[in-house]
Parts: structure tokens; C-alpha cells; sequence
């Protein structure tokens, strides 16, 4: 997808993204203040690194932001003959950071951000910093709900999602307590605006590791197996407590699994709790990264 962004949009996410080839596709991620440590943000599906763009405008001017957009995602390439697993979005985020030969990283995970950020950046732990939680899983689960299961149901669930964009677009009101305005919705939905453009939208709903032995089920375990490095590490949960799919279920896994981790439920955020409580989140996450 062209970067030449309509001003509506750049109003909303004044950055000029850089490229990095993967060798399968081109990533688009917003590289913005200088240094050689970054905070890393990850995003998830439905969104792109438009999700953090008020918390890079917040912090920039402190600290180096890295944001990709996953392939498949946001400004950056949409292939139709990737293979869009866990796996493989893990190896491209790690090629990208490879590539940038960053000192220290900062994590900051939202969804499939979760896995996939923690499964590139624990394959380096001595290069892992502090790291910020928010509404995501990097373990094993059957908790679903069927609004998910029916999106990833054959034949019906690709036609739903790619079709009728039937994931973005309800993520838009579903994943918030406090309506978005419409330039936000659409700034959202901008990236995934036909058939050949929602495939990663699909994908990573097919993706869900379901426990029946598939690829990403192997490697979402090898993540779990290394989340014990994250209790030598300073670890920030924010989590919103109305979210429809990481239920309160998901946050006290967290709970065990990280006991030394800082963490707030709030309770009137939703999925999208950096959208619900933005400043909130933003002071937060400057008091932890020591940015205050």
C-alpha cells in the first residue's frame, strides 16, 4: 500500500514511515527520535501501528519508538502467498530488529503482539529492557469467544471477514467503551479496504492456536516456555477491564505467571485500552519506562 497518506489520515498519524524488506514482502514500521535504544511496539489484529500513534507522539521526544506494521497489516505489503503464521510474523519482526542493531529494547504488546513481540525479543533476552503488557495472551488457551470462532469457521469465516470486513469493523465498536470519532474508525479501517487487503485480518484469526498440534501451536509453546525470563525483567500490566475477547480469565494468568509484575485492571477500558484510557496508559507507561 502506497504511503502517500490522504491529510485526513496524516492528521492523525503525522509520521513518514521506513521500509524494511523481509524478503517476502516489504514491512512499513515509523522509526521516530534518535538513539540506539528503542520502545518496540507490537500490534495485534485488527489494527497497525496507527493503535499507537498518540503514545509515539507522547514519548518520542524521550525516547527512540519503533512500530511495525506486521506484513500483511497497515502501510505495509499484503502478499497473497505468504504464509501468515505466527512463525513467520515472529521471524520478521526479528529480522527488523536485527536490522536496526539496537543496544536495548523496550516492549510495549497488544494482542498478537504478545507472541509475536515476546517470541522475537526472548530469542534475545540480554537485549530485552522493561516490558508493558496490555490486553494480549503468549500462552496456551481455549478461552475463544464464538464471535472469533465464527470468523474462523471455513468457507463463511473468510467470506465474513474478507468480504465483508467483518472483523476490522465491528473491532471498531466492540473493542472500545468510549465510541471512537468517525477519522479514528477510519483511520483504523484504512488499510483493509478490499478482499486482497483484509488477508492478514483472516489469517490470524485462522492462526489461533487451538491446541491440535499446528505450527503456531508449537511455536506459541516455545514462547510460554521462555515467558519465565520476563521474572528477572521489570514488567508493567495495563489491562481494560470491559474487553470482549481477553477476558478478566486472561489477565490473572498473567498474574501467575509474572507475580512480581506491576499491574492495574481498569475496569472501564476496553480491548483497546490505550484508546479508552489514553493519558492514563501514556503516564503510566513514561513513569515505568523511567521518561517522567
Amino acid at each position: 500500500m502506497s504511503t502517500g497518506l490522504p491529510g485526513w489520515l496524516r492528521a492523525l498519524y503525522p509520521f513518514t514511515p521506513k521500509r524494511f524488506d523481509t524478503g517476502r514482502g516489504v514491512m512499513s514500521y515509523l522509526d521516530e527520535g534518535p538513539g540506539d535504544e528503542a520502545v518496540v511496539m507490537v500490534h495485534g489484529n485488527p489494527t497497525w501501528s496507527f493503535y499507537y500513534r498518540n503514545l509515539v507522539l507522547g514519548l518520542r521526544g524521550k525516547v527512540r519508538c519503533i512500530v511495525p506494521d506486521h506484513l500483511g497489516c497497515g502501510l505495509s505489503d499484503k502478499p497473497q502467498d505468504f504464509i501468515y503464521t505466527l512463525g513467520e510474523h515472529i521471524k520478521n519482526l526479528r529480522g527488523l530488529l536485527d536490522s536496526l542493531k539496537l543496544s536495548k529494547i523496550q516492549l510495549i504488546v497488544h494482542d498478537w503482539g504478545g507472541p509475536i513481540g515476546l517470541g522475537a525479543t526472548l530469542a534475545r533476552p540480554e537485549q530485552l529492557g522493561r516490558v508493558v503488557i496490555l490486553n494480549t495472551a503468549a500462552f496456551a488457551d481455549t478461552v475463544v469467544p464464538w464471535r472469533i470462532r465464527l470468523c474462523r469457521a471455513p468457507v463463511i469465516g473468510e467470506w465474513l471477514v474478507r468480504g465483508l470486513n467483518g472483523f476490522a469493523v465491528p473491532a471498531t465498536w466492540m473493542a472500545v467503551t468510549r465510541p471512537l470519532t468517525p477519522e479514528v474508525k477510519r483511520g483504523f479501517l484504512y488499510p483493509y479496504d478490499n478482499w486482497a487487503n483484509r488477508i492478514a485480518t483472516h489469517r490470524f484469526v485462522v492462526d489461533i492456536p487451538s491446541g491440535k498440534g499446528s505450527p503456531s501451536d508449537r511455536v506459541l509453546a516455545e514462547v510460554e516456555s521462555k515467558l519465565e525470563l520476563l521474572r528477572g525483567k521489570p514488567v508493567r500490566i495495563l489491562w481494560g477491564g470491559q474487553d470482549f475477547c481477553f477476558k478478566r480469565h486472561y489477565y490473572n494468568r498473567w498474574r501467575e505467571v509474572l507475580p512480581g509484575a506491576q499491574a492495574d485492571y481498569l475496569e472501564g477500558a476496553g480491548h483497546y485500552v490505550i484508546e479508552d484510557a489514553g493519558q492514563e496508559c501514556l503516564q503510566e507507561i513514561k513513569t515505568f519506562l523511567q521518561l517522567a
